[in-house]
């Protein structure tokens, strides 16, 4: 039985429509006969009507859990003793009712079968073998509890993976689809990714993104499921409306940027994983102005030095003695400059001040530039995880709600629990 504990949120389906044949108006008549039908009032439903491509479509988001008792949608549908899964059902319901409408339908379905939304998005982007590789890695990535178990799941996405820590090169991939294609296949190290797709990096992403699907906002809806607000239609009242006026921000804030609330998720998820990817940018980069910084020091120091050393040397004699006596501090500091400085270029080809002055100042601008775009992604994950923490946030509010007036009602009439 359902607990209503799925990690799935929401379920998204479409329902498309023949060019010219059907207005908006009508397509949302035909959309909401479709999900009352599917969902039997088990589950809260959104629709949108889209007129932007070349036909009409229909995007239908609804909970994932049932109001009623809090079974999930993929429980009631997708397991047991079921002999045709809720894709197959959607597409014989989306056909009535379309028939019932006078509406062309899709007349041979044997060769249909359902996709996920990773296939269904990897085929729509059209991308090349390296590009599938890696955005393939990425889901992997989003999927994982820990690297070892991001090394199970990789073949759940067709990504064949050899990690070997022992190895200087420790990690390679390869579609499994390349080398069904091509049995002589050789496997893509990491490096030739991405420094993205190193090991540390994967460990440190996956981290990142369960950092990111704990994420909780500061602002947060009010609760109308205590004893107060069940008791109080007025304080109801007002909290409901507090909170639909929070919702409608959060609706306001996708529909700016053109989303839908499935690809909000993933666009939330793309802006952390920006933001995440800027960090490491900072990271490094500050990591290389201390190192050239510390160089830069140790090079002035040579070249203040070198002068008192380049006469040393030049010196015979009582001469060379009474000079070192006096000078034997900065003949020091010159000797231990050059020792450092082996150690930094052991080739002996040293920079020239000007040319680590320059590096570091293009390194700052570089740093200052990535700061402010840090700021920026990280303002856009904010508001975007914000809005999708309100929208769920209200919907499990409402379903809670609906289940205590329920077992309220039970209780009244002396129904057993």
């Amino acid at each position: 039985m359902g607990t209503g504990r799925s990690s799935v949120l929401c379920q998204h389906l479409i329902q498309s429509f023949a060019p010219g044949e059907i207005t908006p108006e009508k397509a949302l008549e035909v959309g909401k006969e479709l999900a009352d039908r599917l969902l039997q009032g088990n589950f809260q439903y959104y629709l949108a009507v889209h007129t932007d491509t070349s036909h009409i479509h229909i995007h239908c988001i609804f909970n994932n859990v049932s109001l009623n008792d809090g079974r999930t949608f993929e429980t009631l549908h997708n397991q047991g003793n079921v002999k045709e899964r809720s894709w197959k059902k959607l597409i014989d319901l989306s056909d009535e009712i379309c028939r019932k409408h006078g509406l062309s339908v899709i007349e041979e379905h044997a060769q249909v079968k359902g996709k996920s939304h990773y296939e269904w998005t990897v085929d729509k982007l059209n991308l090349s073998w390296k590009s599938r590789l890696k955005y393939a890695i990425d889901q992997v990535i989003k999927v994982s509890d820990d690297f070892e178990d991001f090394l199970k799941k990789c073949a759940d996405f067709g990504v064949l993976v050899d990690y070997n820590p022992n190895h200087k090169i420790d990690l390679k991939f390869m579609l499994r689809e390349q080398k069904e294609n091509n049995p002589r296949a050789k496997m893509t190290r990491a490096r030739t990714l991405g420094w993205f797709y190193e090991t540390p990096r994967i460990k440190s992403r996956i981290e990142n993104h369960k950092r990111f699907m704990s994420y909780a906002p500061k602002a947060k809806l009010i609760r109308t499921t205590s004893e107060k607000f069940l008791q109080a239609p007025a304080l109801t009242r007002w909290a409901d409306r507090a909170n639909m006026k929070e919702v409608s921000k959060a609706m306001n804030e996708i529909a700016k940027r053109g989303l839908d609330y499935e690809h909000t998720v993933s666009a939330a998820q793309e802006s952390f994983d920006k933001q995440m990817k800027l960090q490491d940018d900072l990271d490094r980069i500050g990591m290389q102005i201390k190192d050239l910084s510390a160089q830069l020091k140790l090079m002035e120091l040579y070249v203040q030095y070198k002068p008192y050393n380049e006469h040393f040397k030049m010196l015979t004699g009582r001469e060379k003695k009474k000079f070192h006596s006096e000078y034997r501090y900065e003949l020091d500091e010159y000797q231990k400059a050059v020792k450092k400085l082996k150690d930094w270029y052991p080739s002996g080809s040293v920079p020239s001040l000007e040319l680590l002055r320059k590096t570091i100042a293009d390194l700052e601008t570089e740093q200052k530039q990535k700061k402010a775009l840090y700021s920026q992604t990280a303002d856009e994950t904010e508001v975007l995880s914000k809005s999708l923490q309100q929208i769920e946030q209200y919907l499990g509010n409402e379903q809670e709600r609906a289940e205590e007036e329920q077992r309220r009602k039970r209780k009244k009439n002396g129904d057993l629990e």
